[in-house]
């Protein structure tokens, strides 16, 4: 069935038939769904409309190929970017985030100094989760946003760029994102997939490394669903052209021993000065692989580049290239509040969500778009689950510029941690990867 659209002009298809097919539990055809996401684009089918057809994807799901034509849809909606003229292979990396993540900032350089273009197109925290844009400008000048020719330009010269994604990328993602958000269909995994997807094969990478994480802190609490979500997004960069692989990382537990903006710099650092917690090295030379693999270069020796200096070299020439300071100091915050253990024995679990709304509600992170974050606000965490500890010693650091901010954040802490007799049991940081 058809429809008139203003001004005269003949649509091929109606929104409200193309809702039934998949209230139905039918498969849409091609046309009718590439129809679907660009009248949506366009303004011509409606947020009413579009929400029917969220809530019933959550619902009925949607079959590959559903799912390969509604990303190519939103890809078509924009620009697409292409790097074939930088005369190197470009290899990018997306986590769909946790509490600690900070993994992009040693990983984009720590790849560039292998040779690959790393172009990691990043994005600003909202909620628990922060955002490496506002890690980033933590750095005293740093600049987030970039030209098209400047990306370019500082990937032909450093080999590795983190900027802000530009608007012209899958527009009709950034319509249907914020639909979600408010009609409850967020967890709707063929939803999920080709937003994420939709913006990274519009970036023009050749190959992409997903880090997808499933427990306490992460998006998908559920390690079935995190498998499902990465199998999706993996067939959808492969369908695409794109060399795609996916790791499953657990976050029950936060990552590193810093949660914020500020004090995730110092840690990144750390680990790009070849020190740093154990598992934050861990991840990052686990998806450094990946990523230098997809890039041709499976053999590389991604400790010594910790160890010797060059992801270093690299990390200080990407910071420069866009305005920032390497060497200028971070920022601290005004006020601090320890905690500590209330008797002797070994540390439990660190549940990571509430760690997350902990540092959140310290000012680390945001609660809309517009609000802005403090750099130097955060939590410092002084042991890890297994740690022996005694009665009064630091367990971690609350960090803030307004000590009323204190109190709700202990009451987030309620019942995250414990100290007990015996240690956890532990699991794997890294638990599969994932293929086409």
């Amino acid at each position: 069935m058809s429809a008139s659209a203003p001004g005269g002009a003949v649509e091929p298809f109606d929104a409200v038939d193309v809702i039934r097919i998949k209230r139905d539990g039918g498969q849409v055809p091609d046309d009718a769904l590439r129809w679907m996401i660009d009248a949506y684009t366009r303004e011509y089918v409606a947020d009413s409309q579009m929400a029917a057809f969220a809530m019933s994807v959550l619902l009925n799901g949607m079959t590959r190929d559903e799912i390969r034509v509604m990303t190519d849809a939103m890809i078509a909606s924009g620009e697409r970017m292409s790097f074939a003229g930088l005369g190197k292979p470009t290899v990018d990396k997306h986590s769909t985030g946790g509490v600690g993540d900070k993994i992009t900032l040693p990983l984009a350089p720590l790849v560039a100094s292998f040779g690959p273009a790393v172009p990691q197109l990043s994005g600003r925290g909202l909620g628990h989760t922060g955002g490496t844009l506002d890690k980033l400008e933590s750095i005293r000048g740093w600049r987030a946003a970039l030209s098209n020719d400047e990306i370019f330009g500082q990937l032909q010269d450093v080999g590795a760029v983190i900027c802000a994604a530009g608007t012209g990328l899958a527009p009709a993602d950034k319509r249907l994102y914020a639909l979600r958000d408010v009609t409850g269909t967020v967890e709707a995994i063929p939803l999920i997939a080709s937003s994420i997807m939709s913006k990274k094969i519009a970036e023009g990478t050749d190959a992409l490394v997903l880090d997808v994480k499933f427990g306490s802190g992460a998006f998908m609490k559920d390690v079935d669903r995190a498998r499902e979500l990465a199998e999706a997004m993996v067939a959808l960069g492969t369908d695409s052209g794109v060399a795609t692989t996916a790791l499953l990382t657990n976050m029950d537990t936060p990552l590193g021993l810093t949660i914020g903006n500020a004090n995730e710099v110092r840690e990144s650092v750390e680990v790009l000065a070849g020190g740093g917690p154990a598992d934050v090295v861990e991840l990052t030379v686990a998806l450094a692989r990946e990523m230098l693999t997809l890039a041709g270069q499976p053999d590389a020796d991604v400790e010594a580049a910790l160890k010797d200096g060059r992801a270093m070299d690299t990390w200080r020439a990407m910071i420069r290239a866009q305005d920032g300071d390497p060497d200028a100091p971070l920022p601290t915050p005004r006020e601090t509040h320890v905690v500590t253990a209330p008797a002797s024995g070994v540390v439990g679990a660190m549940e990571a969500l509430p760690f997350g709304v902990a540092a959140w509600r310290l000012g680390a992170g945001r609660a809309r778009a517009q609000d802005p974050v403090v750099h130097a606000a955060g939590i410092d965490l002084h042991v890890k689950p297994g740690d022996k500890v005694t009665a009064g010693q630091p367990l971690f650091t609350l960090l803030a510029d307004d000590e009323k901010r204190f109190a709700r954040a202990l009451d987030a802490l309620e019942g995250a941690w414990s100290i007990g007799a015996e240690a956890p049991a532990s699991a794997p940081l890294v638990l599969e990867r994932i293929t086409a």
